[in-house]
């Protein structure tokens, strides 16, 4: 009975496995676009005789990759990573470049995938958390070099896309994707109530991205 009940496990456990393996549960891409970037305005500022009242990275390109792994016929969990070069810029009467910088971001996701598994074109939808890195930016004023220290921020990523797959092992993925990123907020004024009293209530302002790329999809 034991000897019947062991082989009988071994056959559904090879069973699941092949049905596991046929199914490609697990997906792998790759991608490159072009990301439009904001940054955060305050008070004026001068800097070498000239007033700035915004700082932002200019729009460029960007890459990333992630990985995902398919729980059931349309729910995808995993996690995903993404840079762009870029320059920060001061913004005022007139625009500045202060220097080359490099931002991170790092996600993990849960998306929907709509559509039977098996079908050429899946559109999807997606959301995560993680943070954003904005990296050490380096500077020249009057002819000396300085470091602007990089900090990281807690982010949210959202999207939309569609996957298409020619064949069952390779795809073609089409992406739309925001991730703002909370950097501070600014005192909008105050907000009484007879329960609570009176306190000053922020105006948040957040760093954001807006990608549209594309890349390849591996399914294993």
């Amino acid at each position: 009975m034991i000897r019947r009940l062991t082989w009988m496990v071994a056959v559904a456990a090879l069973v699941g496995s092949a049905a596991w393996a046929q199914e490609k549960r697990v997906e792998l891409s790759g991608t490159v676009g072009y990301t439009f970037s904001d940054g955060v305005s305050g008070s004026a500022t001068e800097v070498n005789g000239e007033e700035f009242t915004r700082i932002d990275p200019k729009d460029a390109l960007s890459y990333g990759g992630r990985i995902g792994f398919l729980v059931g016929d349309n729910w995808e969990v995993g996690g995903l990573f993404s840079m762009q070069s870029t320059t920060l810029q001061l913004g005022g009467a007139v625009n500045r470049d202060i220097g080359d910088e490099t931002i991170y971001n790092y996600h993990g996701y849960f998306a929907y995938n709509f559509g039977a598994p098996d079908a050429a074109v899946r559109p999807y939808l997606l959301g995560g958390l993680g943070a954003t890195q904005f990296g050490t930016v380096k500077v020249t004023l009057a002819g000396q070099q300085r470091e602007v220290s990089g900090n990281t921020k807690f982010s949210t990523t959202w999207a939309a896309g569609v996957k298409l797959f020619p064949s069952p092992s390779f795809g073609i993925r089409l992406e739309a994707r925001w991730t703002p990123t909370y950097i501070k907020s600014d005192a909008a004024g105050w907000w009484c109530d007879p329960y609570w009293g009176c306190y000053v209530v922020g105006d948040a302002q957040y760093a954001n991205q807006y990608e549209l790329g594309g890349g390849i999809t591996l399914r294993f």
